[in-house]
């Protein structure tokens, strides 16, 4: 008893220490419940990915002619459609974010994440295609825009040095969630599988309230600084935002098919079934891990701006694999896929946050995700309407969509010469 009377004396004597290591647990608790919350929003946003394939063939009509309509019961043009409705809905995420701007992060995080799930478990009940796609089109720009004002509040926690490692935390739980959804997608089996899978998404609503109580609010009210109207950014951060915008724009192309038709392609076309794209999914946790840490080193080695161009560039190139035909080429360019998605990822996120000032950040970040949508639309209208005009069942392949959807934009890709290197960049 005096030896433990002695040891908790001298541990509140020392309030140096004391006050470091408070500081450093109360650091990990709250990247722990950001990251359990992007976590939660990457489960519900990519559960109408995951899905796809059985909500197409439960409301559409496979037959057996070399088509992809008559693979997966839906039409390429349809599917997009749906898919391309779900990402135009996503610009009602950039008032969503921009509120944060005036009313706080927590309070904004707060009411987007619970009406996100709710919308998401609703889809559940969907009676056809478009009140599912109608559903998901309420819940994206809500999820979306929580997952924008988590980064947000992920930078604005983090000192300049360990920012990308925090970003990149976050981004892993974002991951995780959507791998979650897919391995499953992969479990739960049945005629109505999706509408369980679906269903699940009410649940991280319980959590989520006594879980942000932890997260301090990062947003305070500098009445010397204009505040964010809905949507506006200061002229002087314009040519920065355009910028960041164009390369979210080409990011959108890419990644709206690379990840919209990945599993309509691997279970509808080349027959894949769903335990083994849970076993795949589950594998790309590991690649998946491997982009982030590479994030990490090339982020703090190279800058943002070269992690961002070589992540874009592997991205396209892997996807077009994926796409070239046969479940080799699949396995290995979704794997490889997820890894470059992972090392582009938390270098983009930190450059759009780092390059803009504490009164337009969210309101910044809502724009480069609406340009993120209005691109990922783009892809998937050219990417769906080339696959129609193909028989893709005869060759197993989507390679010729993959190589003009993907391919042409990276050009853009040299815009990021004009602006400047924000690793080291101190918050404003």
């Amino acid at each position: 008893m005096v030896v433990i009377t002695e040891r908790l004396w001298l541990s509140l004597t020392k309030p140096s220490n004391s006050h470091k290591e408070q500081t450093a647990r109360r650091a990990k608790r709250v990247t722990s419940v950001l990251f359990l919350v992007a976590l939660f929003a990457g489960f519900a946003q990519f559960g109408a990915v995951t899905s796809l394939n059985d909500v197409a063939k439960h409301f559409g009509n496979v037959t057996s002619s070399a088509s992809l309509k008559s693979a997966v019961g839906l039409s390429g043009s349809v599917l997009g459609l749906g898919l391309g409705l779900l990402r135009i809905a996503s610009l009602a995420s950039l008032p969503l974010a921009s509120l944060a701007d005036r009313f706080g992060r927590k309070k904004v995080l707060r009411s987007t994440m619970t009406f996100g799930l709710v919308a998401t478990s609703l889809a559940s009940l969907s009676p056809s295609y478009w009140f599912f796609v109608l559903c998901f089109a309420f819940a994206r720009p809500l999820l979306s825009a929580a997952s924008t004002i988590v980064q947000v509040i992920t930078v604005e926690l983090s000192t300049t040095k360990s920012r990308i490692n925090h970003i990149v935390i976050v981004a892993a739980g974002s991951g995780i969630g959507a791998g979650l959804s897919a391995i499953l997608h992969g479990i739960i089996r049945g005629p109505n599988s999706f509408r369980w899978l679906f269903a699940l998404g009410i649940l991280p609503i319980f959590a989520l309230v006594p879980f942000l109580k932890v997260v301090p609010e990062s947003h305070e009210r500098d009445k010397s600084h204009p505040t964010a109207r809905l949507g506006a950014v200061t002229k002087s951060l314009r040519p920065r935002l355009f910028i960041v915008a164009s390369i979210a724009f080409v990011v959108g192309v890419i990644s709206g098919p690379a990840n919209g038709f990945a599993f309509v392609y691997g279970e509808g076309i080349l027959k894949f079934t769903p335990s083994h794209v849970a076993i795949v999914v589950t594998l790309s946790a590991i690649t998946g891990f491997g982009g982030l840490m590479l994030s990490r080193v090339f982020a703090k080695k190279y800058g943002r701006r070269v992690t961002v161009a070589v992540g874009v560039i592997a991205t396209a190139l892997t996807s077009t694999l994926a796409y070239s035909g046969g479940r080799t080429n699949f396995v290995i360019g979704y794997l490889l896929g997820v890894c470059a998605a992972g090392l582009m990822s938390p270098a983009l996120t930190a450059m759009a946050t780092e390059l803009f000032t504490h009164s337009f950040r969210a309101t910044a970040a809502g724009w480069i995700l609406v340009a993120g949508v209005i691109g990922a639309v783009v892809g998937l209208a050219v990417f769906g309407w080339i696959g129609d005009d193909i028989h893709t069942t005869a060759a197993l392949s989507l390679r010729l969509p993959a190589i003009l959807t993907f391919i042409p934009l990276l050009p853009v890709l040299f815009l990021l010469r004009k602006l400047p290197e924000s690793s080291e960049m101190e918050l404003i």
